[in-house]
């Protein structure tokens, strides 16, 4: 549990469950729409739904991010979002450092994000890195599915863990 600064509230963090996958559409849907955030059908995050965090208050939604794996040694932070209402609380920052714990704790050597928001994940301690060094399937698999493909303004990160 983690108490913000700006307003005094009790954000609670948990991992998803099948069950939130409606509630989270409907969070992350305006930032689909502009094409900030990859649209996830319902079938996809749930084959992936140990991958997300929630950021709860009073029991409802109010952010989420994913820990994608992509190899042994790399991971991929991924639908970061927060409600726009409580942006600025840190909750952003906090969903991401669970994801780096995650990854950490699972042996990760490296965790990157594709990401419009550069230095929000800079001042995390990710770095910027060519999009070319990204994995191949990364491309084909994700960035393929973009409205904005393949004229993408999106900046690559990487942090060591």
């Amino acid at each position: 549990m983690i108490f913000c600064m700006k307003i005094l509230m009790k954000i609670e963090y948990k991992k998803a469950s099948l069950g939130d996958i409606v509630s989270m559409q409907a969070l992350v849907l305006p930032e689909v729409e502009t094409g900030i955030i990859l649209e996830r059908t319902s079938d996809e995050m749930a084959t992936n739904i140990r991958s997300y965090t929630l950021a709860l208050y009073q029991n409802r939604i109010i952010g989420f991010c994913a820990l994608h794996i992509h190899s042994s040694s790399l991971a991929e932070i991924r639908s970061l979002i927060v409600s726009e209402k409580f942006r600025g609380n840190k909750i952003g920052e906090s969903l991401i450092n669970q994801c780096i714990d995650e990854g950490r704790s699972l042996g990760l050597q490296k965790v990157l994000s594709l990401t419009y928001k550069q230095s929000f994940f800079e001042n995390l301690g990710f770095y910027e890195i060519s999009k070319e060094s990204l994995p191949e399937h990364k491309i084909w698999a994700d960035c393929i599915k973009c409205k904005l493909f393949p004229v993408c303004n999106e900046v690559s990160l990487i942090k060591n863990l």
